[in-house]
């Protein structure tokens, strides 16, 4: 039986504000969001303890079940809810997709149905068809469209009553986010959220933030130690240059511990992402990661500091994720 930590009294429906569940809700990146475009985040779902305890901190009035997604019944989560959700949102694991994972199956299908990792995005199928949302977003990367993977996925969709579904390429740099990332969102909408038209630069995102060596009280902003031989090195990079390169599917060559250019969006943020600040000769902390995927400053993340680096970058940027809440509100409004 899995773990609930139960909401503090709050309904489905308070007001006709629309409530949504995150299902891998991770540290709630796609549930931030949402939450600034004023939906009511009603209940997060993750088995990783520390992620769903960041998640519950953040969201205190939400439901959280602590549970591998396999194991959990949809009618526990609508008696959890009361009613049945307006929007389910959430993000399965990536790594049996994406291009960066060195060993993911070689047949696109193989991701899907063979990979048990891969199998969750059936899952997150299995629920919406239960929870019958009047919409449903799945975020993933590029390579879940890859082979026949989107027809695939379209019958999943199809076999639980949702037969028109749309694979929605979104650039979070379009929208206000501080680092470069292109993901898909899967739903029965198409989601075309206006672009802001700008973009924000590594030096807007964290250049107000104090030397962390310094005394402040911002949350998840402590310095990281390195080894001496290592900051010799890094000493000696350049904007744009990585300390660490290493090959993903395919033979693509990728880099960490790159020295972020200051007048430029970072690189994509991921779990394990790891960037050198412009000027100083250091890792960037937990908080200029939060800052890069635009996560506000008390939004704090829990559990270790690998723990934390990871929650920042396997999320959805917020920002990217206000502007799809933003446009759903729109299409549920103008539908009465």
């Amino acid at each position: 039986m899995y773990i609930a930590y139960p909401r503090e009294g709050v309904s489905v429906k308070v007001g006709g504000v629309l409530t949504v569940v995150d299902l891998f809700c991770g540290a709630g990146g796609l549930s931030r969001g949402f939450q600034m475009a004023g939906f009511e985040v009603a209940l997060g779902l993750d088995n990783f303890e520390p992620a769903a305890e960041t998640f519950q901190r953040n969201f205190p009035k939400a439901s959280v079940i602590v549970e591998d997604v396999k194991e959990v019944r949809s009618e526990d989560i609508l008696r959890e809810l009361g009613g049945r959700p307006d929007v389910v949102i959430g993000g399965p694991p990536c790594e049996p997709f994406t291009r960066t994972n060195p060993r993911r199956e070689a047949e696109p299908l193989d991701r899907l149905y063979k990979d048990p990792i891969g199998r969750l995005v059936l899952h997150f199928i299995r629920i919406v068809g239960d929870l019958r949302p009047r919409v449903f977003v799945m975020e993933n990367v590029p390579g879940i469209m890859e082979g026949g993977l989107k027809d695939a996925i379209r019958a999943e969709f199809a076999r639980v009553g949702y037969p028109n579904v749309r694979f929605n390429v979104l650039r979070a740099e379009l929208y206000g986010t501080p680092s470069v990332r292109t993901r898909v969102f899967v739903s029965n909408l198409r989601l075309r959220p206006k672009p802001l038209g700008r973009l924000v630069r590594v030096i807007d995102a964290i250049g107000d933030l104090p030397d962390p060596r310094g005394v402040h009280d911002i949350p998840n902003h402590e310095y990281v130690p390195l080894p001496r031989r290592k900051l010799r090195r890094i000493a000696k990079l350049r904007w744009g240059e990585a300390l660490v390169r290493y090959r993903g599917s395919g033979g693509r060559i990728y880099g960490n511990l790159i020295r972020l250019h200051p007048f430029k969006p970072a690189p994509t943020v991921m779990g394990s992402s790891r960037f050198i600040h412009p000027f100083d000769d250091r890792l960037l902390t937990v908080r200029e990661h939060a800052r890069l995927m635009g996560f506000p400053d008390d939004h704090v993340f829990l559990g270790g500091r690998d723990v934390q680096y990871n929650q920042v970058g396997e999320a959805v940027p917020v920002p990217l994720a206000y502007h799809i809440a933003k446009y759903i509100a729109s299409r549920l409004g103008q539908e009465g």
